[in-house]
């Protein structure tokens, strides 16, 4: 014969289930603000990479009108400036901010607002594909070159040293930072 529950053990189980739907119905709440949060975080995410690569833009398009007048003076008699340039071949890719070509030379240029020692070991990647990735360029000379607006002496001097020209704001105009004794990388 079954025995019946006093009935404080009865209030006592009511009461545990009251409690238990109000947690559960706490985290579903909990749950729903965390998938919202999450959803404005990953727009907030997407608005500051969109704005990093409008500042990228933007650098490209204060170094591009330099960069014939500058290369010109450190004797680069530049012909062409193609900007955005991306390139697929053999399972490899290569995106380039901006190719200063002539007849024999070219220089790979990358853009960055604020240029770090990982952005000119990256670019020293990329310009190793060149030829790879452009067979037409194989028989030319490919030089390497940064631009930024913000850049650390350190990383500025790092850049110079693997033997890239070093482009850098100097109030609204671009300057070639290296000296008369750079000696220009060639791959």
């Amino acid at each position: 014969m079954e025995q019946a529950l006093p009935l404080d053990a009865v209030a006592f189980f009511k009461e545990v289930r009251d409690l238990y739907k109000e947690t559960d119905r706490k985290f579903q709440e909990t749950d729903r603000k965390l998938q919202d949060l999450a959803v404005k975080i990953e727009k907030v995410n997407s608005s500051i990479g969109d704005l990093g690569n409008r500042l990228g833009e933007f650098v490209e398009e204060m170094v591009r009108p330099a960069a014939v007048k500058l290369f010109q003076e450190r004797g680069i008699d530049v012909h062409q400036v193609s900007r955005d340039v991306h390139v697929k071949r053999d399972g490899d890719e290569v995106e380039i901010d901006l190719l200063v070509v002539n007849d024999g030379e070219l220089v790979v240029v990358e853009c960055k607002s604020n240029l770090s020692i990982d952005d000119v070991n990256e670019h020293i990647e990329r310009v190793s594909k060149v030829k790879k990735m452009f067979p037409h360029y194989r028989d030319m000379k490919v030089m390497g070159a940064v631009a930024s607006m913000v850049m650390q002496e350190n990383v500025g001097l790092y850049a110079y040293k693997k033997g890239f020209s070093v482009l850098c704001q100097s109030g609204d105009t671009m300057e070639i930072r290296n000296d008369d004794k750079f000696k220009a990388r060639v791959w």
